[in-house]
């Protein structure tokens, strides 16, 4: 049996007609509608659909990206429509893994995703390396510069003023005044520990 999949974004003032009308003229029997992003896992819709497909069953979509954005989550879908025993089809892309030259191409489509993962990985790590190399670290730029961290922890530390107080004359969270308080208690022992 052949069991459409249309998805519309969730904010998109478009509907599903379009797709459902392509569908059931490409002899769908039955239709699952859904108004979510292609970016998310949650679509109550799809994972209805791919309980119920059979032994010979074919899920038809009007275009790839109607299954998922993510290549990675379109062939993790793939997995899971083979092994219930189904077939695939895109109308637009004229993609029918239920012959063999359509289990070739997403075969290669496969493959290049996880070639461009890998590629993506080496980059990553390349490009980590060569900035600690440079003497530069990931993560965020303090919001403070080292003067007002001194003074935050000073003005807790001597009791002038209190966490709370510091955290909303810098604007920033409690916790984060408690870790520059504990980082110069600990920078103060350190450096008196090592003085003769």
């Amino acid at each position: 049996m052949l069991i459409g999949y249309a998805r519309v974004s969730k904010g998109d003032e478009q509907s599903n007609k379009a797709q459902a009308r392509a569908l059931s003229e490409a002899g769908c029997k039955r239709v699952f509608e859904e108004k979510a992003s292609g970016g998310r896992w949650d679509r109550p819709e799809l994972h209805r659909m791919l309980d119920q497909l059979r032994d010979g069953d074919t899920v038809v979509v009007w275009k790839l990206d109607r299954l998922s954005r993510s290549l990675k989550d379109v062939l993790h879908l793939m997995d899971r429509i083979a092994s219930a025993g189904a077939g695939f089809r895109s109308l637009t892309e004229a993609i029918d893994t239920t012959t063999a030259a359509g289990r070739l191409m997403m075969q290669m489509v496969g493959s290049f995703a996880e070639f461009e993962r890998a590629m993506i990985r080496e980059r990553t790590t390349t490009g980590l390396a060569q900035a600690r190399a440079e003497g530069r670290i990931g993560g965020r730029r303090k919001k403070l510069d080292p003067k007002k961290r001194r003074e935050i922890a000073e003005s807790v530390l001597s009791g002038r003023k209190s966490g709370a107080e510091m955290a909303r004359l810098y604007d920033i969270s409690e916790p984060t005044v408690s870790r520059i308080v504990a980082e110069h208690r600990q920078n103060t022992e350190t450096f008196h520990a090592d003085q003769p």
